[in-house]
């Protein structure tokens, strides 16, 4: 049984800690070293057993009933949480911070995991430490604006096997409250670069020996099959998924050494970047898997 605390209910909305929970809740992705903000029981837990270090915890009156799951995820965790960084508030004031319409009580301050472009070449490591075997799969976000197809994204690049996620400059935050929650946790898990300048990136992708793949939900001229044009996507390969109406930026559609498209109806003009990019995943693992 994990002992209840009995900390003073904050009441003020101007209280610090309410101050940092509702910027983080309803802001759109942490700034320099602002702690990652997330609401709801499973976010918070999987977040400890990924090993983030808790900041804070914030529960509500209507909270409490998940604080002895979440205390006990806390002590089975790495880092755990600090006793005294476990707040209480009314559910009203709760629900002035909360960045969704039909609140769970709970929400945590995380540190930002750190990640290196290293980390999104090798991937996720296995629970004994060990690192999969195999081609880097990286999946950039090149100026992809909407938090849900970015969340549904970095989803679906961890459900099919990517061993990392980039995003650039002009793309939602991954670690914003809608993209973590489209991505169902994902985003905590997954390495993951944010912001990056698109020149930087492809130098380094050209230094690894990365082959930079331009992704279309719109077949062109030259497009066949969805692995046409020339990508091998069992190599090393970053996929570029482009702005929902732009597409790609010029200078990735210059770099690019292959292209691939997605054959569909003339019927639809494009899929949305979270669709197209879900498919091309699907396929890269089909290959890899051969």
């Amino acid at each position: 049984m994990v002992e209840h605390l009995t900390a003073d209910i904050i009441t003020s909305r101007e209280n610090k800690w309410l101050k940092m929970f509702r910027a983080g809740l309803r802001g759109t992705g942490p700034e320099g070293d602002d702690a990652l903000a997330l609401e709801g029981r499973k976010l918070v837990e999987d977040s400890l057993r990924s090993g983030l270090e808790a900041v804070a915890l914030l529960v509500s009156e209507s909270g409490e009933r998940e604080l002895e799951h979440i205390l006990r995820a806390a002590s089975e965790s790495v880092t755990g949480i600090p006793r005294a960084r476990v707040l209480r508030t009314t559910d009203k004031l709760f629900e002035s911070i909360s960045g969704t319409e039909t609140p769970q009580g709970v929400a945590a301050l995380f540190r930002q995991q750190v990640w290196q472009f290293e980390d999104v070449l090798r991937g996720m490591a296995s629970a004994d430490g060990a690192f999969r075997a195999g081609a880097p799969l990286l999946v950039v976000m090149a100026a992809v604006q909407d938090p849900g197809n970015v969340g549904t994204i970095v989803r679906s690049a961890e459900a099919f096997g990517a061993t990392g996620v980039v995003t650039t400059r002009g793309s939602a935050d991954p670690w914003s409250p809608k993209a973590i929650r489209a991505s169902a946790g994902s985003a905590l898990r997954l390495p993951l670069l944010r912001g990056m300048a698109i020149p930087v990136l492809l130098a380094q992708l050209r230094v690894a020996e990365v082959k930079i793949v331009a992704a279309s939900s719109r077949a062109g001229d030259d497009a066949g099959e969805l692995a046409g044009t020339g990508a091998d996507l069992s190599d090393a390969v970053a996929i570029f998924i482009g702005n929902e109406g732009a597409g790609l930026p010029p200078e990735v559609e210059h770099a690019a050494d292959a292209r691939i498209s997605i054959p569909i109806a003339e019927s639809v003009e494009s899929l949305n970047a979270g669709i197209a990019a879900s498919i091309v995943l699907y396929e890269a693992a089909r290959k890899r898997a051969r």
